[in-house]
This record gives structure tokens, C-alpha cells and sequence, in this order.
């Protein structure tokens, strides 16, 4: 068994699942300053009141689990996303405390104001996590002592950018999609004005980041050739004595990318409701896993020199390290797993407004 793999696949699963939960957060505080009066906000933030901290819980495991799994990795992308996860933290930290104030005043000034701030910590978070995932893709100015060596701006190019606006587009679509499902009346409507104008907004951006990323890094289809890799990946033996198998993966993932995004439309128009955000989770854990599957076995590449790439062996715990979490994770994930399920299933059906209510 390659503890490795499995450990890069759960941090995988881990990231997917908070881009898919707090991906509709994010997007229901980009679409926020879009609602019309004070109820209707109210709406939109108890939609996600009884579940958003405990899907920022999994960027935090996703987090530990990098930490244990892949110390080096860790290391590195501190020394590189230093500044955006400090960004990000208080981006995180005021969409809170805008849920939380927002009603402590009955006055349309501070209610404005903590509107404000809800949406743009959801913007900030929503651009960063698709900066990331740019960087990760175009690599990282990393050294022999497994150091990042350039500066802040050098995170922000025309590719990383766009690639932060997309995420902006797919965590809009993705909220805009789940208001649909927990909204009823005027506020449903407009929800569903709303996730169609983020669907045309989305599939350019999709277009244009997928072409942009092949003009720049055509080797991330190397995993998707049912041949033997080029370089830099054939280095990499794992990769080339289990070819077949990656590319046939790589490709039911581009199958379910489409399939996924090409039903959204198709449901939101028949009025399901469920449907339409359940393909709507598909294309992001899809979009995701593309990217995962694009850099694999690296998990992050340095732009200095191919040799100075971490990837799932380089960077990783000792076996006995990557066993033990293993086992330990078998006992804890079906725990989380099951609180998840028990608050969305709690929390079920069309949002009301009470007198504990946001």
C-alpha cells in the first residue's frame, strides 16, 4: 500500500470538500450586496447560519492533515502564501463577525456596514483560493533548501489573477445555486437570475483559464497520455507503471467535469432544485481534481529548477508517520463525516426566519 498516495488523495478530498461547502458560503456573501432590503439578506445569511463554521472546519483539516502528511510542502507554502494566508485569515475572521453584528443594531448604517464587510471577506477568500491554485500551477520560485525565494508580487500574474476571478465565478454560481435550493418566493427568483448570469460568466472563465493553462503549461495533460510521460514527470516512476490507470482516472474526471456543468443549466430550468446544486458540487470537485491530477505526483514546482520539486515522496512524513495517521484517519473520518451529515440533515428544507435568527 503507498501511504503516499493516499495521503495526497485525502488532502485532495479534504480541499474538495471545503471548496464544495464553503464554496457556497463564499458565494452567498459575493452575491450579498445583490439582494434587495433588509429581509432578504437576513434570508441569505441564515441560509448558511447553522452550517458555515463547520465547513471552514475542513480547510483547517485539509490544513493538519498537509502539516502531518507533508511537513515540507507546508513549510514551503508558508514561506511563499505568508502574506495571502494572513490575507485570507482576516478575510475569514470579518465574514464572521458581519454574521455575527450585522443585527446587533437596528440601524441601516451599521447594517450597511457589516454588509460591506461580509461581502468582501467572501470576495478576498474566493479570489485567494483561486490565486493558489494559479500558483500552483504555474510553480513557484523555490530553491535548493526548499525555500521560497521570490516576493509577494510575484504571486500575481495575469494567469493567477484570472485564475482567482474564475474561482470568483464558480463560488458565485455555486451560491447563487444553493439560495435557489434553500429560498423560496421573490428572494428564489432573483437567486436564479443570479446563477444563470454566473453560469455565462463561468463557462468563459473556465474556457479561458483551461486554454491559457495549455499555452502555458502543456505538461499538465501529461497524466491524461495513455503513453509513456515526458519530461519533467518521467523522472517519476510511479507515474509511468501506473499510466493506464491515471489517464483512465484523469479522464472519467473530465467526463464528470462536463457532464457536471453542462446539466446546471438543464436543472435550473426544470426547477430541480437539488439536482442543480449537486452537479453544481460535481464541476467543483471535478475542476479541482483536474488541477491535482495536472500536477501529479509534484505537489508544488519550482520554476527555478525541475530538481527542486516537492512531490509525494520528497516531501513527505516517514512511513511509519503516514501509516499510523492512516489508521488513525479510518476511526475519525467516519465521524466527521456523520456530524456533517446530521446538521445538513437538521437543517433541512426552506429557510425561516425566527426570533433566533441572524
Amino acid at each position: 500500500m503507498d501511504y503516499n498516495v493516499i495521503w495526497y488523495l485525502l488532502v485532495g478530498v479534504l480541499l474538495i470538500g471545503y471548496a464544495i461547502l464553503d464554496g457556497f458560503d463564499l458565494g452567498v456573501g459575493i452575491l450579498h450586496l445583490f439582494a434587495k432590503g433588509n429581509t432578504n439578506r437576513r434570508l441569505m445569511i441564515n441560509a448558511i447560519g447553522p452550517v458555515w463554521d463547520g465547513n471552514e472546519v475542513w480547510l483547517i483539516t485539509a490544513g493538519g492533515a498537509l502539516f502531518a502528511a507533508f511537513p515540507h510542502v507546508y513549510a514551503t507554502s508558508f514561506s511563499a502564501f505568508y502574506l495571502p494566508f494572513m490575507a485570507l485569515l482576516f478575510a475569514l475572521i470579518f465574514r464572521a463577525v458581519s454574521m455575527e453584528f450585522r443585527g446587533k443594531e437596528d440601524k441601516t448604517w451599521w447594517r450597511n456596514m457589516w454588509d460591506i464587510s461580509f461581502f468582501a471577506g467572501s470576495l478576498l477568500a474566493s479570489l485567494l483560493f483561486g490565486v493558489a491554485i494559479g500558483n500552483v500551477v504555474l510553480g513557484f520560485a523555490i530553491g535548493a533548501d526548499k525555500e521560497f525565494t521570490g516576493g509577494f508580487f510575484d504571486l500575481l500574474t495575469p494567469y493567477t489573477l484570472l485564475a482567482g476571478a474564475f474561482s470568483v465565478s464558480m463560488f458565485a454560481l455555486h451560491g447563487a445555486i444553493y439560495l435557489n435550493l434553500k429560498t423560496e418566493g421573490a428572494l428564489q427568483e432573483a437567486a436564479r437570475k443570479w446563477a444563470k448570469n454566473a453560469y455565462i460568466l463561468f463557462v468563459l472563465l473556465f474556457a479561458s483559464v483551461t486554454v491559457y493553462t495549455l499555452v502555458l503549461k502543456p505538461e499538465m495533460i501529461a497524466n491524461f497520455s495513455f503513453g509513456k510521460v515526458a519530461a519533467p514527470w518521467e523522472t517519476h516512476q510511479l507515474v509511468n507503471d501506473h499510466q493506464t490507470a491515471i489517464s483512465v482516472f484523469a479522464w472519467l474526471v473530465v467526463v464528470l467535469n462536463v457532464l457536471s456543468i453542462l446539466n446546471i443549466p438543464r436543472t435550473l430550468v426544470k426547477g430541480k432544485e437539488l439536482q442543480a446544486f449537486v452537479s453544481s458540487a460535481l464541476s467543483i470537485g471535478a475542476i479541482v481534481g483536474l488541477f491535482a491530477l495536472g500536477i501529479f505526483p509534484n505537489m508544488m514546482i519550482s520554476s527555478t529548477d525541475p530538481a527542486y520539486n516537492l512531490d509525494i515522496y520528497n516531501s513527505a512524513s516517514s512511513q511509519s508517520t503516514l501509516k499510523t495517521m492512516f489508521t488513525i484517519s479510518l476511526f475519525g473520518l467516519p465521524f466527521v463525516l456523520a456530524y456533517t451529515g446530521i446538521i445538513y440533515w437538521t437543517y433541512r428544507g426552506k429557510v425561516k426566519l425566527t426570533e433566533h435568527s441572524y
